[in-house]
């Protein structure tokens, strides 16, 4: 595997984890759960413990030994599934999911993982009644289990945005925040509202394996916000076609490292390889920042006027460079945004540089959408759905993947801090518009597919 890596790459990559703070964020392992369907609940539960002790049982030691081999750091080992919602058979209750959420939680103690996604389902077009039964469990699973990560996937360029599905999260989100304000509202942040969800994506909370992956495989998240914002700094004043090739061919780098982990991972643990997301995303480390590149670009801070124009070219020049170095690019490639986890963000919110209202704008042109962003905790479940249908709205239109992780930690006020800790950081809570969204999320319904998505 390493001859195809030049002697010059080695040693460049060596300078990116030693000095840069380049890292394989995650890899995760997508395990497939169609054949764990029984028509008794204790006997899917025992099937679904049994497959992902048997495929993943070995992840993290796995890739601990790649790490200490290539001396690449692999921060997290995941592990993901298909959604749940899915595979709970015919006839399953609230109840019964929350039981499948406390066994893949068990699995996940046992394993050693931070994480698993999968806790989710696809309503775009609108929900069985056994998907009512699975959205309601979600608040209680989250708060009963410490590593699932749920989504539900409420709208796509095809099928228009399920505006029930939508009206339903605002309570939701809601529900999980009160099961969880001892700990932050903690729950918020291992739940997504998607758009376009992809089916390969490596990354938490939104990851699960989906209905067309195959049985298992191995994707591979890689981030270096700090590698890129070393070479933007070291460019100087270069014009933003120039700059754009640098980070391009940056990025070139970065994705064929990630790569030769991904392919070992995966022929070690006897399954596929499926894709490498090359994605900026930042941690609350000193230097891992995605804000620290926007103003290396040029900005005084983010959400000055033209952030939206760099994070644009930014994240064009990422999907160039990864689809340069490797034909299996896939998950959601791009820049990450999420609030909380960005020390540069962080500092933009507490001067009041950067609003929700430019956050949107912003997700427009990145991978991802509103991400964790924390909102006042007396913020109405109407006003919570109207914030995600606006979100939601933008990835429709523009034929993209779009989220929204929102806290709204009870009792909390604006610019109240809510530490979370780990990777997950510490947002600011921020203003939202006080004007009433109640009339247009209570009409429900199915807004329709633009006409764009005629495309046969």
């Amino acid at each position: 595997m390493l001859g195809s890596f030049s002697t010059k790459e080695i040693l460049e990559t060596i300078k990116m984890i030693q000095m840069e703070h380049l890292d394989i964020r995650t890899t995760t392992m997508g395990i497939s759960l169609f054949d764990c369907i029984t028509s008794d609940i204790n006997s899917t539960c025992d099937k679904i413990y049994d497959k992902i002790m048997k495929y993943a049982g070995n992840l993290v030691t796995t890739v601990k030994q790649i790490e200490e081999e290539f001396g690449i750091t692999v921060a997290n080992k995941r592990i993901s599934v298909t959604p749940v919602s899915l595979t709970g058979g015919v006839s399953i209750t609230r109840d019964g999911f929350i039981k499948i959420a406390k066994t893949l939680d068990k699995a996940c103690n046992e394993i050693g993982i931070d994480f698993l996604g999968g806790y989710s389902a696809l309503v775009q077009k609108g929900t069985t009644n056994v998907e009512e039964e699975f959205i309601d469990s979600i608040p209680e699973a989250l708060a009963v289990t410490e590593h699932i990560c749920s989504s539900v996937n409420v709208a796509s360029t095809r099928a228009g945005i399920n505006m029930d599905a939508v009206k339903k999260m605002g309570h939701i989100i809601k529900e999980m925040a009160e099961l969880t304000k001892d700990r932050g509202a903690l729950a918020n942040a291992k739940f997504v509202v998607f758009a376009n969800a992809v089916e390969d994506n490596p990354f938490m909370a939104g990851a699960f394996h989906g209905v067309s992956e195959p049985e298992c495989v191995i994707n591979v998240g890689v981030s270096g916000p700090g590698v890129v914002n070393d070479v933007v700094k070291k460019a100087g004043d270069v014009d933003l076609g120039t700059l754009s090739e640098i980070i391009k061919k940056t990025v070139f780098k970065i994705t064929r490292a990630g790569e030769l982990i991904g392919r070992e991972a995966a022929r070690r643990l006897g399954v596929k390889f499926g894709i490498l997301d090359l994605s900026l995303a930042p941690t609350p480390a000193e230097g891992d920042s995605v804000a620290e590149i926007l103003k290396g670009i040029g900005l005084e801070q983010p959400g000055a006027p033209g952030t939206t124009a760099a994070l644009a070219m930014l994240t064009d020049a990422v999907k160039k460079g990864g689809v340069m170095a490797s034909s299996y690019v896939g998950g959601m490639s791009g820049a990450f945004i999420p609030v909380s986890e960005d020390a540069g963000m962080i500092e933009a919110v507490k001067l009041g540089a950067l609003t929700l209202e430019k956050l949107e704008a912003m997700t427009a042109v990145c991978s991802v959408g509103l991400d964790m962003v924390a909102v006042p905790g007396d913020t109405p479940a109407e006003t919570i759905s109207g914030l995600i249908a606006d979100e939601i709205a933008i990835g429709v239109v523009n034929g993209k993947t779009t989220a929204v992780r929102v806290i709204v930690p009870p009792g909390a006020k604006v610019g109240d801090e809510v530490q979370f800790g780990g990777l997950l950081g510490m947002a600011i809570v921020q203003d939202i518009n006080k004007f009433s969204a109640k009339r247009f999320i209570d009409r429900g319904g199915r807004i329709p597919a633009p006409i764009t998505s005629m495309r046969n």
